[in-house]
């Protein structure tokens, strides 16, 4: 590694978990990837599976994005700086870090207006046909990874990655001191969602879903109140934000019915294409509809949260699995009784 300063000897190669085709993973020795200027080596510590790491599993797909040649999944990454590029600083060595998997352009228009999420040449890991985490270490830009203190477990250092999309989530919605909020899917992004709008104020969090298991998680995690999946709130409970984590049209369209006029409606679940929605409650109560890609400038508001215990990531972390097992830890991550799996690439 000319030109590169690392914490010791570090091997020549690594392991890494590979989806070659639906239902495909196999496990390949690669190169250990060499940190550029501005970049950091990271060994990785822990990576949560996410629903679109299951869907290109099942799948092989999700929308335009196709898995046309081998690809290491996951991007819910932590771990520890072990190596600097050129013009990174010395105390960077060491560092136990969050990464954030999504690397705009920083040069057009989006980007100079500070909204990089939506860059249309963003390299976002695991998404076809850039690799993600499911392997021994990664090289990204120092400044995707942020240090994050002690307080923060090398588990949540991963799952800020969430955390921030239910940061975005509630930003889009408004959500603040006073707030009533209703929720539409407690899986881990709705859970996450609904832990960051009572942090952020609200003072009601309602939480929906098909699976009871969900809903006793979201009442540990917070949540003032759950309701079965598809209820349409009377009058006179009408929340000012409703945030859809399920992308199932009947919880859209019961949600959206739910809101106060001049109120949010926030779509972050992805479900089919094209949904139903009744336009003339839309139309008739002023409701502002938006949907969410992603996040931009979260991760500082994420650690700052997680190391206060504002937020619980640690509670959602039900498995463990090495990289020889990730087809395991993709399975467990489709069963309703599990929250959250964590792939260990050191393991």
């Amino acid at each position: 590694m000319t030109d590169v300063r690392t914490a010791g000897t570090l091997p020549t190669t690594m392991r890494a978990s590979v989806l070659y085709g639906v239902g495909e993973l196999g496990v390949e020795e690669r190169p250990v990837p060499v940190p550029a200027p501005d970049e950091v080596l990271v060994e990785v510590g822990s990576v949560g599976v996410c629903g679109s790491d299951v869907h290109y599993y099942q799948h092989g797909r999700i929308g335009d994005f196709v898995v046309r040649a081998p690809l290491v999944l996951g991007h819910e990454a932590g771990g520890r700086v072990v190596g600097l590029g050129a013009g990174v600083p010395q105390q960077r060595l060491g560092q136990r870090v969050s990464l954030e998997p999504g690397i705009p352009c920083r040069r057009c228009d989006q980007c100079r207006h500070g909204r990089y999420n939506l860059c249309p040449d963003v390299r976002f890991f695991a998404t076809p046909p850039v690799d993600g985490a499911f392997c021994q270490y990664v090289a990204v830009p120092a400044d995707f990874a942020y240090p994050v203190p002690e307080a923060v477990s090398d588990d949540a250092a991963g799952l800020l990655e969430p955390l921030s999309v239910g940061i975005w989530s509630c930003r889009k919605a408004g959500v603040g001191p006073g707030s009533r909020v209703l929720i539409a899917g407690a899986g881990p992004i709705g859970l996450v969602t609904a832990q960051v709008a009572a942090a952020f104020g609200a003072i009601e969090v309602i939480a929906t879903d098909v699976a009871a298991p969900r809903l006793d998680a979201a009442r540990r995690l917070g949540a003032t109140g759950t309701v079965p999946a598809g209820t349409v709130l009377a009058d006179g409970d009408a929340v000012d934000a409703f945030i859809d984590c399920s992308g199932a049209a009947p919880a859209v369209d019961a949600g959206i019915r739910s809101v106060r006029p001049a109120g949010s409606v926030v779509l972050v679940g992805m479900g089919a294409d094209a949904i139903p929605v009744p336009v003339p409650v839309i139309q008739g109560r002023e409701l502002r509809l938006t949907g969410t890609f992603r996040y931009a400038n979260t991760w500082p508001l994420a650690i700052a949260l997680a190391a206060a215990g504002r937020v619980d990531l640690d509670a959602l972390v039900t498995g463990h699995f090495g990289l020889d097992d990730v087809s395991a830890a993709l399975a467990a991550s489709a069963d309703p009784t599990a929250i959250k799996a964590i792939v260990t690439p050191q393991r």
